[in-house]
């Protein structure tokens, strides 16, 4: 058994302050709040920052060089490997809008490569996010592979890879989503509703069909309006779902961020949709086939100005949360045990007896400066 102590540690169960974690065989045993250094003699003790769950991040599309969709084993390696660098335990690579076949093939291909990574953080599934989406919210995916969805289709995508598909995003006010909802749901896939124009009536009717989730919620969909609150105002009151946020403080902006946080608390996930620039120098990079510069802000943008994912790290995710006025349980919760839950992990996310050690220490500045990863 080793024990790791730190002055603040974030725990089920225990307030935020000093404690200690008991770590064997790759599984949390133990936690103990208070100065308990002298009695349990800890085999780690840290001297500041805080100690928190692994962070589980279910939306990035790359980093490091690294677009997933397309990447060979050599660079799904090179990614999980150095997540952990940000924190990063467990993940959910997301593949973004291209034509059917090729997503199936992306698939396959990412069944038959995982087996082989053995190091690093864990994968959680895949995240397809489209092609199912509102031309009028496109964003950065080519709006000539948008398309309505079809039973063959969705059929070749639940075929391709059963059980590897975790999250599926959607514009479900198109001619035929909510069958799909209702059919992918029933398949075990979480249904996130994103790039969309659907009014709040048509997200209610998602939900009630069984969609979970908001793909990066204000951010390509239609906005809150009083008198129509659209997939946003939707969102924020409907306890059925989680709202995915990039609170990098560019895509939303502070006082946003803090609103999502109160109007929808205990339901905002924070998620990256890091591309595979995130955490490289700037140039020119790929997301899903098309080019992408990084501007001077590091912020990954089309050769028209729409912003491309990001470069945001999740542990940065959590301080700029923190620094939007967001308390520190909450943003950690947001960025660990929530996402965890919402893909059906509660072996993850969570310091308690019983859950898989995966840890992260966090300085000061709430950046990562190490992490563990089934003890």
């Amino acid at each position: 058994m080793h024990v790791i102590a730190a002055p603040r540690v974030v725990a089920d169960g225990l307030p935020l302050g000093p404690a200690c974690v008991a770590v064997e065989h790759g599984v949390v045993v133990g936690v103990e709040a208070g100065q308990a250094y002298d009695r349990l003699g800890p085999d780690l003790v840290l001297d500041t920052g805080v100690l928190v769950p692994g962070l589980v991040d279910v939306q990035v599309n790359g980093c490091f060089g690294v677009d997933f969709v397309g990447a060979d084993p050599a660079g799904w390696a090179e990614a999980t490997r150095r997540l952990p660098e940000t924190g990063v335990t467990a993940f959910v690579p997301t593949f973004i809008t291209a034509p059917v076949p090729d997503l199936v093939a992306a698939l396959r291909r990412t069944a038959a490569l995982l087996p082989g990574l053995t190091a690093g953080a864990r994968v959680l599934g895949v995240h397809v996010e489209g092609p199912f989406l509102s031309p009028r919210r496109h964003g950065a995916h080519d709006p000539s592979l948008l398309r309505h969805p079809t039973r063959a289709a969705v059929d070749a995508l639940l075929a391709a890879a059963p059980g590897l598909l975790r999250i599926h995003t959607l514009a479900p006010e198109l001619p035929g989503a909510l069958d799909v909802v209702r059919r992918m749901s029933a398949a075990g896939v979480l249904i996130s509703i994103g790039h969309s124009d659907a009014t709040a009536a048509q997200a209610e009717a998602t939900a009630d069909a069984g969609a979970r989730m908001v793909t990066h919620l204000f951010n390509a969909m239609r906005p809150m309006h009083h008198r129509e609150p659209g997939v946003v105002g939707r969102a924020l009151v409907d306890p059925r779902l989680v709202c995915g946020l990039i609170a990098d403080l560019h895509h939303v902006a502070a006082p946003v961020c803090r609103l999502a946080f109160s109007a929808a608390a205990g339901r905002v996930v924070l998620i990256t949709d890091a591309v595979a620039a995130a955490g490289m120098p700037p140039g020119e990079y790929d997301l899903g086939g098309r080019e992408l510069a990084i501007d001077p802000l590091g912020l990954p943008r089309r050769a028209d100005g729409t912003l491309a994912g990001s470069g945001l790290r999740l542990d940065a995710a959590i301080a700029n949360a923190v620094t939007a006025g967001i308390d520190l349980r909450s943003a950690v919760d947001a960025a660990t045990r929530l996402p965890a839950d919402l893909v059906g992990r509660s072996d993850l996310g969570r310091i308690a007896p019983g859950a898989a050690a995966d840890l992260a220490w966090l300085g000061d500045d709430l950046r990562t400066r190490a992490t563990w990863i089934g003890g």
